[in-house]
């Protein structure tokens, strides 16, 4: 029986840290040896990190890039390493390196640059057009990059009709809710048309708004996973394949036969050098195949995940939250503590004349919970002091918004001046319905480094908070906290639904028109209120220059206010 041990390294490389995305390269390199594994496989662009963005157009970063892969294939002995890095030829290429017993022994360039949501390849690399097939013996392999593998007669179909029983596709697959499912049913229907085992090696980690889940697969030729790596953790996935299952199953196809008539000479084979006989390889501790999170707890995994990455990776060490006692900084301050530890986050009240009793006790209650610092800065006087100072303009002038947003202001400056103060990183508390119909204070609550629940709709934020005190087994976030109708507490007696659509029907018209691109018409004819759908994608049109100026945050949902919502500021367009 031919039989290859395979591992994946499923690592969190850093953009720009070549040296310590090195440094786990090889810890993996000598994971795999120590398992008697005869090939492990590394993610997209894993030695520079991934997305490099404009750092790609720095030749500096490049040839740092390319001294880094030449520390990494030094170190690959006694194997096949197949790691990511940026190729530089007559110009630019998102790349395989295939590593082989210390030396370079082949480069797949990636084919397909994907060009939509979240990604810019275009503007970076050349694409590939060259499909290798490896030998190794009796073994024959082949290795495409993330997007390669998306395509039904993409270059995993070329490589599988020339010979390949193995394809290891490397990848920096980012998050959104609900994708693990979607892209495990493409990559065994990929296995099971091909008739070829495919290990999909993914990074995981975040990186800015991106987050990366991991949650690797093997899958055999039947399209059956073998193995997954856990979600949004890293991991060292491992199995021993059974290649002589790919070939019987290809003799009774008689299609492929046909089919590789007009493809088998079209592609390069690389024959490898034999490897000294390994010592017998330990066997594998058996390990059931990690179960995919449900809706709710992948979200909130995503958040801690990208959170933690934004944080440590930036440099910093604490986190200030504002409390309100609303269910939007309870839930963040939540995400923090479990992201952070409890002794690296601060919560600050700041109660003015219209904060109730109720938001006041709610924010220390939760603070005590959580077991984090907590600070009360009451701004009442200060509001006072920039009424007096205000008085003269606003002479005769009934209060309204601008009072309102004095408010805000006056809370984002405090926290500002901790975070100059003392080092820390204000983490801010909107979400995705708030920033999308702009019902948010540029300089206030929109004050911040990193926007934890910016891509979380309202009717989700209650979802999650409450998978918090279930997962917890009590009630971290107090009761009270989802019961109270929602409030900016900025006037007396205000509520969210004075200026906003009950939150239900914003978020499902938020989805229709943001994440579908569906019209006014469209989202009309799904029962909704016509003046209301109109107010409401007038509302996020008119907000887009205030979301330019807010911070980042995490990305959960398949569209995002940021890299994949590209709305002019200027912009005259409206739909009746």
């Amino acid at each position: 029986m031919r039989r290859l041990r395979i591992a994946l390294a499923q690592i969190n490389p850093t953009v720009g840290d070549l040296e310590g995305n090195v440094r786990q390269i090889v810890d993996g390199i000598d994971r795999a040896c120590a398992l008697g594994a005869g090939l492990v496989a590394f993610p997209e662009l894993a030695v520079p990190g991934y997305p490099p963005e404009d750092l790609v157009f720095k030749s500096a970063f490049i040839e740092a890039n390319l001294r880094a892969l030449e520390a990494v294939t030094r170190a690959a002995r006694g194997l096949t390493a197949v790691v990511g890095f940026i190729d530089k030829r007559d110009d630019v290429f998102n790349a395989a390196a295939v590593l082989h017993d210390g030396a370079l022994a082949g480069v797949y360039h990636k084919q397909y640059l994907p060009n939509y949501g979240v990604f810019d390849e275009n503007r970076y690399f050349q694409a590939g057009t060259e499909t290798p097939v490896f030998t190794l013996g009796d073994t024959t392999f082949a290795v495409n990059i993330c997007e390669d593998i998306w395509y039904p007669t993409g270059p995993t179909t070329v490589q599988a009709l020339a010979g390949a029983e193995l394809i290891v596709t490397i990848n920096a697959s980012p998050y959104h809710a609900g994708k693990a499912r979607f892209r495990e049913q493409m990559v065994a229907t990929r296995a099971a048309d091909d008739l070829v085992y495919l290990a999909f090696v993914n990074t995981v980690g975040g990186q800015d708004e991106l987050v990366f889940d991991g949650a690797s697969l093997i899958v055999d030729q039947r399209g059956e996973v073998v193995a997954r790596g856990r979600q949004f953790r890293e991991d060292f996935v491992t199995a021993d394949l059974d290649l002589d299952a790919v070939f019987s199953a290809r003799l009774r196809d008689s299609r492929r036969r046909k089919e590789k008539l007009g493809t088998g000479g079209a592609v390069r084979r690389v024959v490898l050098p034999a490897l000294a006989p390994p010592p017998a390889a330990p066997p594998l501790e058996p390990r059931a195949v990690e179960p995919v999170l449900g809706h709710v707890a992948e979200v909130f995994e995503a958040l801690v995940l990208g959170t933690r990455d934004y944080v440590t990776k930036n440099g910093f060490k604490h986190v200030v939250i504002g409390l309100s006692g609303g269910i939007d900084s309870a839930l963040v301050a939540a995400i923090a503590v479990e992201a952070l530890g409890h002794e690296n986050v601060t919560g600050v009240t700041m109660p003015s004349p219209y904060s109730s009793a109720g938001t006041r006790a709610d924010a220390r209650r939760l603070a005590k919970n959580l077991g984090i610092e907590f600070m009360a800065l009451p701004i009442t006087p200060i509001v006072a002091a920039f009424k007096r100072g205000l008085a003269k303009p606003f002479k005769g002038l009934a209060e309204d918004v601008a009072e309102e947003n004095i408010q805000a202001r006056i809370r984002g400056t405090l926290l500002m001046a901790l975070s100059n103060k003392f080092g820390w990183l204000v983490l801010t508390t909107g979400n995705k319905s708030e920033i999308g119909v702009g019902y948010s204070t540029l300089y206030g609550d929109m004050a911040g480094g990193f926007a934890v629940i910016k891509d979380v709709p309202k009717t989700l934020v209650y979802e999650v908070a409450r998978h918090v005190n279930e997962r917890s087994g009590r009630a971290v976030i107090p009761e009270s906290v989802f019961t109270r109708p929602p409030s900016a507490e900025l006037r007396p007696d205000q509520t969210d639904q004075d200026t906003l659509p009950p939150y239900p029907v914003l978020d499902a018209i938020l989805e229709a028109y943001v994440e579908q691109d569906k019209s006014v018409a469209d989202i009309v004819a799904q029962g909704f209120d016509p003046d209301t759908v109109r107010r409401v994608v007038r509302m996020v049109d008119a907000n887009e220059y205030k979301r330019r100026q807010g911070p980042i945050g995490v990305k959960i949902t398949p569209r995002a206010f940021g890299r994949d919502w590209r709305l002019p500021i200027v912009n005259r367009f409206r739909q009746s």
